[in-house]
Protein backbone atom coordinates (compact mmCIF):
# COMPACT_ATOMS: atom_id res chain seq x y z
CA UNK A 1 0.00 0.00 0.00
CA UNK A 2 0.92 3.59 -0.74
CA UNK A 3 2.28 5.29 2.17
CA UNK A 4 -0.53 7.82 3.31
CA UNK A 5 1.82 10.86 4.75
CA UNK A 6 3.32 11.98 1.50
CA UNK A 7 6.24 14.91 2.06
CA UNK A 8 5.51 17.60 -1.15
CA UNK A 9 8.59 19.79 -1.79
CA UNK A 10 7.38 23.54 -2.60
CA UNK A 11 8.15 25.46 -5.44
CA UNK A 12 10.96 27.25 -6.07
CA UNK A 13 11.24 30.91 -5.19
CA UNK A 14 13.12 33.75 -6.57
CA UNK A 15 14.16 36.35 -3.85
CA UNK A 16 14.66 40.01 -3.98
CA UNK A 17 16.86 42.17 -2.16
CA UNK A 18 18.56 45.60 -2.50
CA UNK A 19 21.61 43.61 -2.70
CA UNK A 20 20.79 41.03 -5.25
CA UNK A 21 18.93 38.38 -6.25
CA UNK A 22 18.30 34.80 -5.15
CA UNK A 23 17.04 31.44 -5.91
CA UNK A 24 15.45 28.80 -3.85
CA UNK A 25 15.30 25.45 -5.74
CA UNK A 26 14.53 22.37 -4.00
CA UNK A 27 16.10 19.12 -4.96
CA UNK A 28 13.40 17.10 -6.91
CA UNK A 29 13.91 13.37 -4.99
CA UNK A 30 13.70 15.21 -1.52
CA UNK A 31 10.03 14.74 -1.01
CA UNK A 32 9.92 10.97 -2.34
CA UNK A 33 13.33 10.22 -0.78
CA UNK A 34 12.15 11.49 2.65
CA UNK A 35 8.32 10.00 2.64
CA UNK A 36 9.86 6.60 1.64
CA UNK A 37 12.31 7.19 4.67
CA UNK A 38 9.63 8.31 7.10
CA UNK A 39 7.29 5.43 5.43
CA UNK A 40 9.50 3.00 6.60
CA UNK A 41 9.91 4.37 10.28
CA UNK A 42 5.99 4.33 10.48
CA UNK A 43 6.01 0.68 9.65
CA UNK A 44 8.55 0.18 11.96
CA UNK A 45 6.52 1.75 14.69
CA UNK A 46 3.30 0.49 13.81
CA UNK A 47 4.68 -3.11 13.82
CA UNK A 48 6.27 -2.68 17.04
CA UNK A 49 3.11 -1.68 19.11
CA UNK A 50 1.47 -4.82 17.99
CA UNK A 51 3.74 -6.89 18.89
CA UNK A 52 5.01 -5.03 21.96
CA UNK A 53 1.25 -5.14 23.17
CA UNK A 54 -0.08 -8.49 22.67
CA UNK A 55 1.16 -9.94 26.27
CA UNK A 56 -0.74 -6.96 27.39
CA UNK A 57 -3.99 -8.08 25.39
CA UNK A 58 -6.79 -9.99 26.86
CA UNK A 59 -6.84 -13.75 25.69
CA UNK A 60 -9.49 -15.80 25.80
CA UNK A 61 -9.75 -17.33 22.07
CA UNK A 62 -7.41 -15.05 20.48
CA UNK A 63 -9.30 -13.07 18.46
CA UNK A 64 -8.59 -9.89 19.96
CA UNK A 65 -4.98 -10.00 18.73
CA UNK A 66 -6.48 -11.33 15.53
CA UNK A 67 -8.75 -8.19 15.38
CA UNK A 68 -5.51 -6.04 15.57
CA UNK A 69 -3.93 -7.67 13.13
CA UNK A 70 -6.86 -7.74 10.52
CA UNK A 71 -7.70 -4.19 11.54
CA UNK A 72 -4.90 -2.14 11.38
CA UNK A 73 -3.27 -1.37 8.16
CA UNK A 74 1.21 -1.27 8.85
CA UNK A 75 2.77 2.15 7.85
CA UNK A 76 -0.53 4.20 8.47
CA UNK A 77 -0.10 5.21 11.56
CA UNK A 78 -3.55 3.38 12.90
CA UNK A 79 -3.82 0.81 15.34
CA UNK A 80 -7.43 -0.73 15.23
CA UNK A 81 -9.31 -3.38 16.18
CA UNK A 82 -11.89 -5.17 14.38
CA UNK A 83 -13.72 -6.41 17.09
CA UNK A 84 -16.64 -5.17 18.57
CA UNK A 85 -16.45 -5.41 22.12
CA UNK A 86 -12.39 -4.18 22.04
CA UNK A 87 -13.69 -0.49 23.48
CA UNK A 88 -15.13 -2.69 26.24
CA UNK A 89 -12.38 -4.91 27.53
CA UNK A 90 -10.24 -2.24 27.32
CA UNK A 91 -11.72 0.02 29.80
CA UNK A 92 -14.38 -1.90 31.60
CA UNK A 93 -12.02 -5.67 30.97
CA UNK A 94 -10.69 -7.77 33.61
CA UNK A 95 -8.24 -6.31 36.24
CA UNK A 96 -4.40 -6.50 35.14
CA UNK A 97 -3.01 -9.86 36.78
CA UNK A 98 -6.25 -11.56 37.25
CA UNK A 99 -6.25 -13.53 33.68
CA UNK A 100 -5.78 -17.09 34.04
CA UNK A 101 -3.90 -16.64 30.37
CA UNK A 102 -0.76 -14.49 31.73
CA UNK A 103 0.00 -12.54 34.16
CA UNK A 104 0.17 -9.43 32.26
CA UNK A 105 -3.14 -9.49 30.43
CA UNK A 106 -6.09 -6.91 31.13
CA UNK A 107 -7.45 -3.67 30.45
CA UNK A 108 -5.60 -0.58 29.55
CA UNK A 109 -3.08 -2.76 27.91
CA UNK A 110 -1.60 0.08 25.64
CA UNK A 111 -1.29 2.33 28.83
CA UNK A 112 0.28 -0.46 30.95
CA UNK A 113 2.46 -1.42 28.02
CA UNK A 114 3.94 2.40 27.48
CA UNK A 115 4.49 3.25 31.06
CA UNK A 116 6.75 -0.48 31.43
CA UNK A 117 8.57 0.04 27.93
CA UNK A 118 7.85 2.84 26.54
CA UNK A 119 11.15 4.65 27.11
CA UNK A 120 13.14 1.55 25.32
CA UNK A 121 10.23 1.48 22.51
CA UNK A 122 11.37 5.36 21.84
CA UNK A 123 15.01 4.82 21.94
CA UNK A 124 14.83 1.58 19.48
CA UNK A 125 12.65 4.36 17.08
CA UNK A 126 15.39 6.84 17.47
CA UNK A 127 18.09 4.31 16.74
CA UNK A 128 15.93 2.83 13.62
CA UNK A 129 16.56 5.31 11.11
CA UNK A 130 20.87 4.63 11.93
CA UNK A 131 20.77 1.22 11.61
CA UNK A 132 18.93 1.73 8.24
CA UNK A 133 21.81 4.05 6.71
CA UNK A 134 24.29 1.65 8.21
CA UNK A 135 22.38 -1.61 6.32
Amino acid sequence: MANPHRIDTPRGSIVTTPNGKAQLVWNPGFGQAYTNKFGRVQVFIDNGVIKGIEPYTPLRTSMMIKSLQLGSVIGSGLIRYLAPYAKAQYYRGRVAGTSTTGALRGRLWFARWKAAKGESFNASVKAYPRRQQND
